[in-house]
């Protein structure tokens, strides 16, 4: 596995991913892979707090690569193939440290599924979003749309492959900013600053309520959320937080 497909620098509590598989950054399985293993190192690393996910070039990602399907006369093969599509997303989604999408570019099919899996979504006015996978006779990505837009949106985009423009999605809410692309990632880093500088016990706690909520009713959401205060409430952190205020200064936090 190449490390050069998806690159990987950490700096003062921030991990930037970077999609870098020229022309047009379109997945094929080692860079699944590469994503996956990225991911899973971010979540078990203490030098990390929180993540921003880019790419290289003019694109964010193109979907997935069409010469990399499987197939279908093996069997299993496609069984492989989904897996491992599946868990692209869900290394991200299921990351113990939250993620922001820095959308550089067109994000397509597969690119916008790796978008919608982020906790935070920021991109430049170049950028293009769409499940095109109607136009080359597939349909998947209904699943992802429905955590970004609504059900007229989704229905439009998925039954005819509609490319909606950052500014567009922007106005909707869909998206925290659309900026220059030269301000895209440093408007992106000063809010992942701002998650570092939190407590990174309470973050995790809080990805994972995060994640909770969108699963569950709001009872047993909001249960499982005090449960998580209760346990918080008994760390080092938890009581740094709280001397810090009273002395009015900035916690130094140890994620204990």
């Amino acid at each position: 596995m190449s490390a050069d497909i998806v690159t990987l620098e950490v700096s003062d509590y921030i991990a930037l991913v970077t999609l870098n598989r020229p022309p047009v950054n379109a997945l094929d399985r080692a860079m699944r892979e590469r994503i996956v293993a990225v991911f899973d190192e971010i979540s078990e690393r203490s030098d990390v707090r929180v993540a921003v996910l880019t790419a290289n070039g003019k694109v964010f990602c193109s979907g997935a690569d069409l010469k990399d399907r499987p197939d279908a006369t093996q069997p299993g093969a496609f069984h492989s193939h989904n897996r491992i599509t599946r868990e692209t997303g869900n290394s991200i989604r299921e990351c113990a440290k939250p993620v922001i999408a820095a959308v550089n570019g067109a994000a397509l099919g597969a690119g916008l599924g790796l978008m919608a899996s982020c906790d935070i979504y920021l991109a430049s006015e170049e950028a293009v979003f769409g499940m095109p996978e109607i136009n080359v006779g597939l349909a998947g990505g209904a699943s992802m749309l429905r955590t970004l837009v609504g059900r007229s949106l989704l229905r439009r985009m998925f039954y005819t492959g509609l490319r909606v423009t950052a500014a567009e999605f922007y106005r909707r809410g869909i998206i925290e900013a659309c900026t220059s692309s030269q301000d895209l990632v440093p408007e992106a880093m000063k809010v992942a600053k701002e998650i570092a500088s939190k407590s990174p016990i309470a973050m995790n706690y809080a990805k994972q309520a995060a994640n909770m909520v969108d699963l569950v009713p709001q009872r047993d959401a909001y249960r499982f959320e005090q449960n998580i205060t209760m346990a918080l409430s008994k760390t080092e952190d938890a009581k740094e937080a709280r001397q810090a205020f009273l002395e009015k200064r900035d916690p130094v936090f140890k994620g204990r």
